[in-house]
């Protein structure tokens, strides 16, 4: 019999990862199109299993469309929809919930397959089941945002939200990092990066990352629909309003103008360590890979920089505000990448900063 060791299929289970890489990428693209046409509180009702269908006839579209119809969103924004709207509205969330559960089964049905067989490269075994708890938790915690708008809201809780979008990149982030391992191994003897550009790229990536998570605070606000110029925001560099004493210091989360503003301000740290880094690539010697996931992480952040910028002018026009949300997981991906190079291989000693 076959030791474990012969029997490791480390491509077939990293291109499986893939797989789910993208239908997590794909989920977010319909995650913002839910987000975006106010649909995400049209299915009231919770329901994994049978919720997988939508309503079949005309009794059961009346009987859902009246649970909409006790809703605070129904009540304060959309008491003259009609039915045929209401489905158009009804589509995005049950098919963001039906995505969901796609992923499920692609990432479960292949995992317990190799689980089985013994295909699991060593080491990667528990980091497969932590991927696949946090799944399930997902699942739940976007319930639980869900209902965070059934209360005295005709949106979700922006900070509800902001913990499902990153619970969403972090599955995506920690997808691409075991990628990475089993398709694109370093190898260990590869020349080393000097540590304070490894530093760099790590402060690179976390910037960015909350970067993102301003962002959702954005959308879960639709704060993104005031102060359409650029690059002042109303002809002021700091906007009035940035701070309410009603808040105090919560005012950096709860006034509009301070959570676009911090956005905007993240995003320009964002660029200026990302280009920062790409400069330093230029005046030191790196390994081919290294240099090309900087080259591309930077082309990355300068396109998702223009998005950003188009989409505010065009006051959120969605194929640009989708199109901006795509960009940003691409460059969180690449800022991954990137910093998976960086770790790779030796660490120069802290003389070849």
């Amino acid at each position: 019999m076959n030791t474990v060791e012969n029997t490791t299929r480390p491509r077939a289970v990293g291109l499986w990862l893939c797989a789910t890489a993208f239908m997590v990428f794909a989920m977010m693209i319909i995650g913002a199109i839910t987000r975006l046409t106010e649909s995400g509180l049209s299915m009231v009702e919770w329901r994994p299993l049978i919720g997988a269908l939508p309503p079949l006839n005309d009794a059961e579209w009346e009987r859902v469309f009246a649970l909409y119809k006790q809703t605070s969103q129904y009540a304060l924004m959309n008491s003259k929809m009609t039915l045929a709207e209401f489905k158009d509205i009804f589509f995005w969330e049950w098919f963001h919930r039906l995505w969901g559960r796609l992923i499920g089964l692609v990432y479960a049905l292949p995992f317990f397959w190799f689980l089985f067989r013994r295909q699991i490269p060593a080491g990667y075994k528990p980091h497969l089941w932590a991927l696949l708890v946090l799944g399930g938790l997902q699942g739940v915690i976007g319930m639980w945002m869900v209902q965070s708008g059934f209360v005295d809201r005709v949106e979700v809780s922006q900070y509800r939200l902001a913990i499902h979008l990153g619970m969403a990149f972090f599955i995506l982030g920690y997808t691409i990092w075991l990628i990475h391992g089993l398709l694109c191994p370093i190898e260990p003897d590869r020349k080393p990066v000097p540590r304070g550009f490894r530093r760099l790229g790590a402060y690179a990536h976390a910037v960015m990352f909350f970067t993102i998570l301003y962002g959702a605070l954005v959308a879960g606000q639709n704060a993104g629909f005031i102060y359409n110029d650029w690059p002042t925001m109303g002809g002021q560099w700091v906007p009035d309003g940035y701070w309410d004493d009603r808040f105090g210091w919560a005012s950096l989360f709860e006034t509009l103008e301070a959570v676009q503003f911090n956005h905007r301000l993240l995003a320009y740290l964002t660029a200026l360590t990302v280009f920062g880094l790409w400069i330093w690539s230029w005046k030191i010697d790196l390994p081919v890979r290294v240099r090309l996931s900087v080259n591309i992480l930077t082309v990355a952040v300068f396109f998702q920089i223009c998005l950003g910028i188009l989409t505010l002018l065009s006051v959120v026009w969605l194929p640009l505000a989708v199109l901006h949300q795509a960009g940003a997981a691409i460059s969180f991906c690449a800022a991954l990448w990137c910093l998976k190079e960086l770790r790779g291989g030796k660490v120069a000693p802290s003389a070849a900063r």
